[in-house]
């Protein structure tokens, strides 16, 4: 870094000519070395990768030198999202807080002819439970299919999007009219 602060805003990090070079990329980490078991009085005692040692059996706790046992694939960068898997991840999106709207507009104008049989405080918690299924269903769908394919998201979104068509906004709505 330089003494004069008025130079700060003009330069970069890494901007230095002699400031160290920016780390390399990430090393690919070697093959798992093979792990080595032993059989204790309690349990077997396993020696994995980086030196970490477990101990599995009735009772027994890890033991370890420190290092942690990483699952293979940890240290794996997350899949990158194609283009068009975010054009529909957006659209779809949209779709559903469409019908999140659509449910609140078909149940507001619904609820004079649901006051024949249903009072209030019996109509609207379901009619704004109704409008929070499209998000709910979304989110999750988002939550429980995350590391799996792309088409269960695909597919588990689509079948919610024709489920929970707004149908009050359909039938009383500007279509219905």
């Amino acid at each position: 870094m330089t003494t004069d602060p008025d130079d700060d805003a003009l330069r970069w990090d890494g901007d230095e000519p002699d400031a160290p070079a920016a780390p390399a990329e990430k090393a690919p980490s070697p093959a798992p070395a093979a792990s080595t078991s032993s059989e204790t009085g309690s349990g077997t005692v396993r020696t994995g990768p980086g030196g970490a040692v477990t101990a599995a059996g009735a009772g027994s706790a890890a033991v370890g030198t420190g290092a942690t046992a990483e699952a293979p694939g940890e240290d794996e960068e997350p899949a990158v999202i194609g283009n068009a898997a975010l054009v529909f991840y957006g659209i779809i999106g949209g779709v559903y807080l469409l019908f999140a709207v659509g449910w609140i507009v078909g149940g507001l104008r619904l609820r004079p002819r649901a006051s024949l049989l249903l009072v209030d405080w019996m109509y609207f918690p379901w009619m704004w439970l109704a409008a929070l299924a499209p998000v709910l269903w979304f989110a999750t769908t988002w939550v429980l299919t995350r590391g799996r394919a792309t088409w269960i998201r695909v597919v588990a979104l689509i079948a919610g999007a024709a489920l929970l068509v707004p149908w009050p906004f359909v039938m009383f709505g500007t279509v219905g009219a």
